[in-house]
């Protein structure tokens, strides 16, 4: 079965473009060149129309240096392009082609804060927090892991704000964790994308239909998450 944006059923895109990671500095065919512009352009419209969020075209690194051409840019392909519009949540894959095709090879970053904030561990952490909560039958939203060896668990709004709260009510002290937390103002690069030239961004657990679109309460993870980091940090 395949989902609908636009007309076009997103799962019969995909066909071929498994694999893809939008990474900079390829010398691609014209043919090629369509093709991953293709992919690009599905990727957004999934997440543009299938799961609500907006998306914003992002910068990307080669051999250390940012193509926003800023020697000294502090977040080389880990930033938004200052001059593209981001797509909006609910555009149509037309839309996103129309859209996209302004600014090809830009990396795809998601506004945090807005339908969700992240709670971000070390990989290994999140990797048995994410079995451990998942045994417990605890609500769950997409988690994706980087190539810096962190793992982001997707909830709701709000959380950046409440998470010193919800800390001291549990008696933890976040000095203390290696666990941070994303909130309105930050952007995460997305899976494909590559982030900052040093290799893609992958899902640990991907967006899923039947888990509806709502990200869930930060304090649901929140004990379980601080328990394995604390954990992993100490040994």
């Amino acid at each position: 079965m395949g989902f609908t944006i636009g007309g076009t059923r997103i799962r019969e895109m995909r066909s071929g473009w498994t694999g893809f990671t939008g990474l900079a500095g390829l010398t691609l065919s014209g043919s090629r060149r369509r093709a991953t512009r293709a992919a690009e352009c599905t990727v957004v419209a999934e997440y543009t129309g299938l799961w609500g969020w907006d998306v914003v075209p992002g910068a990307r690194a080669v051999s250390g240096e940012c193509s926003c051409g800023d020697a000294s840019c502090a977040a080389p392909g880990a930033h938004p392009l200052g001059f593209a519009s981001e797509v909006p949540a609910g555009a149509s894959l037309d839309e996103v082609a129309a859209a996209w095709s302004q600014y090809p090879g830009a990396s795809l970053l998601l506004p945090v804060g807005r339908s969700f904030d992240v709670l971000e561990v070390a990989e290994a952490a999140g990797r048995r927090a994410l079995v451990r909560l998942e045994r417990m039958g605890l609500p769950l939203g997409p988690v994706c892991v980087t190539p810096t060896g962190r793992a982001q668990f997707l909830v709701a709004p709000g959380a950046a704000e409440e998470l010193p709260r919800l800390l001291y009510r549990m008696g933890w002290d976040d000095a203390e964790l290696d666990l941070r937390c994303l909130g309105p103002g930050s952007w995460i690069t997305a899976p494909p994308s590559d982030l900052g030239g040093l290799g893609p961004v992958r899902w640990l657990r991907p967006p899923c239909p039947d888990a509806g679109h709502a990200a869930p309460q930060a304090r649901l993870l929140l004990g379980t998450l601080a328990y394995i980091s604390h954990r992993s940090t100490a040994a």
